[in-house]
C-alpha cells in the first residue's frame, strides 16, 4: 500500500509596503517616523486580523516588523566620561528594535538627542527584521471574540506571527549578548519583543495601563501600604493635587486633581495578583506603588516587567524580622548589603556578584527618616540601624535545625531577613534601575517575640503610615535629582547599551 501525504503550500508573505530609511538629525522628527512606522505595521496586522475574524478568505501569509533605531560611529574618542549612558564606547554600528513609541516618547527624545549630541552623528529609522507578532499588535485594552480565538486556535501561527520565546530573553541585559561577525550592536537593554512581552505581562499581573506607570515605585508586600497611600493619594486629589496630575487604581479608575471622586475607569470584581497604584506627574515623574504579595518569586516577576520602562529608581517598603536583640519592634532597617538566599536570580546574576549601595539612594532615604521622624544624627540610631539584609525562599525557616542558618546570618553581620528585599535590590543591579530597601521590625524569631492579633493591630496603625510617608518623601527627593547623578556609573558593565 503506498500511500502519499501532501505538504501543504507555502502561503504567499503579505507586507505592507516596504519603509525606506530615513535618516535625522533631530530626535523629535525622528520618534515621529518611528510612531508613524510603528503605527502603519501594527494597524496593517489588525485590519488583516479582523478581516479574517468577519469571514474573510485567507489570502496568504501576514507579516509586519518592528521598526528599528540604528547609529554609525567611526571615532574611539571619548566623550564625557561622568555620564552612565547616552554614549557608545567604540565604534560601529547600533541599533535596536522599537515598539509601542507613543509610550516611549520622552524617554527615546532624550536616548536619541543624547547620542546625537555626544556622538555628533545623526539617527537611522528603518524597518527591522522583526517580525511583530498579531499579539502585541493589538495594544492594550483589545478584546478577541471567542469565535476569532476559535480560527486562530486552528490556524494562527500559519498565517501571522506570534510571539517567540526562543528570541525573547535577558541576554542583553545579562552581559551575554555576542553579536555574530558583520552583526550591529545592542543599542538598548531590551528588544521590542521582550518589552511587549512585559508590557503584555503588567497588564496581566497589576489590572492597569502601561501608560500609568511612573518612573519612581514603590515596591511592598502588604495591603496596609497600599491603604493608607489610596487615603493619601485621594486626599491630595480632594485638595488640588499639589504637583501631582492624577491618581489611578486597578481597572485604570482615574481620579484627576481637583477631585474627590473617580471620573473613568472600571471597578474590578476582585483585584489582580499585584494590584498597582499611580500617583501621577507629568512625564511620568510621579510614584507607582505595587503590592507584590510575599516571596521572592513575585519579587523577580514584577521587576523582570517593570524594568523595560526604564524607571529612575524603585525602592522596597515591608517588614522584616529583627535579628539583634537590641531592637525593637517598629524600629527601621536600612540595607546597605544584602544576603541573597532567594535563589531565583541564581542562573541570571550569580551569587557571587556583590550589590552595592548606591549612595544616592542611601542619602535620600536616611534624609526622608530624618525628617517624617524628627530624630537627627545620633538619635536616628535609636530607630534605625543600617546594616546587612538577608533574603531568603524559606518563610518558615525556624522551623527547621537553626545552627545552620543562625551561623550564616551571623557571620554576615545580618541586622533583619525577609523574603523580597535582595531579589528587588539585585534585580535592579542587574537592569540598572537604582535600587534602595527600608524595612521596619515586625518581629524578633531569634529572640521570642512574636506578634500577638492585638499587638499587630496597634503596630500597623501606628506605623504604616509613617514608613509610607518615608518612602514617598525618599522618591520625591530622588525625583527632584538631575537624572545625571541618580544614574550613576556604577551599575554599568564594561560593555553596555546607550540607552539607559
Amino acid at each position: 500500500m503506498n500511500t502519499r501525504i501532501s505538504s501543504p503550500v507555502p502561503l504567499n508573505s503579505i507586507s505592507p509596503e516596504p519603509f525606506e530609511p530615513r535618516v535625522f538629525t533631530d530626535a523629535v522628527e525622528a520618534v515621529d517616523a518611528l510612531t508613524a512606522l510603528y503605527e502603519r505595521n501594527t494597524g496593517f496586522l489588525n485590519e488583516a486580523f479582523s478581516a479574517l475574524a468577519n469571514g474573510g478568505p485567507i489570502e496568504g501569509r501576514y507579516r509586519a516588523f518592528y521598526p528599528q533605531v540604528s547609529m554609525e560611529t567611526t571615532s574611539f574618542g571619548h566623550v564625557d566620561s561622568r555620564l552612565s549612558y547616552g554614549h557608545v564606547t567604540s565604534p560601529g554600528i547600533y541599533t535596536t528594535t522599537i515598539t509601542r513609541p507613543k509610550l516611549f516618547r520622552h524617554y527615546l527624545k532624550e536616548q536619541l538627542a543624547l547620542l546625537m549630541r555626544n556622538h555628533q552623528v545623526p539617527i537611522t529609522v528603518s524597518e527591522s527584521t522583526t517580525p511583530i507578532p498579531l499579539h502585541f499588535a493589538f495594544g492594550e485594552g483589545a478584546h478577541v471574540e471567542a469565535s476569532a480565538g476559535g480560527l486562530a486556535d486552528m490556524q494562527l501561527r500559519d498565517i501571522f506571527d506570534t510571539p517567540d520565546l526562543t528570541v525573547t530573553d535577558d541576554e542583553i541585559a545579562n552581559g551575554e549578548y555576542e553579536p555574530k561577525p558583520g552583526e550591529p550592536h545592542p543599542l538598548a537593554p531590551f528588544t521590542a519583543q521582550r518589552i511587549d512581552y512585559s508590557l503584555a505581562r503588567l497588564s496581566h499581573y497589576t489590572a492597569t495601563s502601561a501608560n500609568h506607570f511612573q518612573n519612581f515605585v514603590l515596591f511592598t508586600n502588604y495591603q496596609f501600604y497600599v491603604d493608607e497611600f489610596c487615603a493619601y493619594a485621594r486626599q491630595l486629589m480632594a485638595d488640588g493635587g499639589s504637583d501631582y496630575t492624577a491618581f489611578v487604581e486597578p481597572g485604570n479608575i482615574i481620579t484627576p486633581a481637583g477631585q474627590s471622586a473617580p471620573t473613568e475607569g472600571v471597578s474590578l470584581g476582585r483585584l489582580p495578583q499585584m494590584p498597582a497604584y499611580h500617583l501621577k506627574k507629568k512625564a511620568h515623574a510621579g510614584i507607582t506603588v505595587i503590592n507584590i504579595g510575599v516571596g521572592p518569586s513575585n519579587a523577580k516577576t514584577i521587576t523582570d516587567h517593570v524594568a523595560v520602562l526604564r524607571p529612575h529608581a524603585w525602592l522596597m517598603l515591608g517588614h522584616c524580622a529583627g535579628l539583634r536583640n537590641s531592637q525593637r519592634l517598629g524600629d527601621y532597617v536600612l540595607a546597605h548589603a544584602y544576603v541573597r538566599e532567594d535563589h531565583v536570580l541564581d542562573d541570571d546574576l550569580p551569587v557571587w556578584v556583590p550589590i552595592p549601595a548606591l549612595a544616592e539612594v542611601q542619602l535620600a532615604l536616611e534624609d526622608a527618616v530624618e525628617e517624617i521622624t524628627g530624630y537627627e544624627g545620633f538619635e536616628l540610631k535609636r530607630i534605625m540601624r543600617t546594616g546587612t539584609v538577608a533574603t531568603i525562599d524559606n518563610r518558615n525557616w525556624e522551623l527547621r535545625d537553626q545552627r545552620g542558618p543562625v551561623k550564616r546570618l551571623s557571620q554576615s553581620r545580618a541586622i533583619a531577613l525577609d523574603m523580597e528585599s535582595a531579589t528587588i535590590a539585585a534585580n535592579g543591579f542587574r537592569f540598572r534601575v537604582p535600587y534602595g530597601t527600608l524595612l521596619c521590625v515586625s518581629d524578633k524569631p531569634l529572640h521570642g517575640e512574636l506578634k500577638l492579633p492585638g499587638m499587630a493591630t496597634a503596630f500597623y496603625k501606628t506605623q504604616v503610615s509613617q514608613h509610607l510617608q518615608i518612602g514617598i518623601r525618599a522618591l520625591e527627593k530622588l525625583g527632584a535629582m538631575p537624572t545625571e547623578k541618580l544614574h550613576s556609573r556604577k551599575l554599568r558593565s564594561f560593555f553596555e547599551t546607550a540607552f539607559q
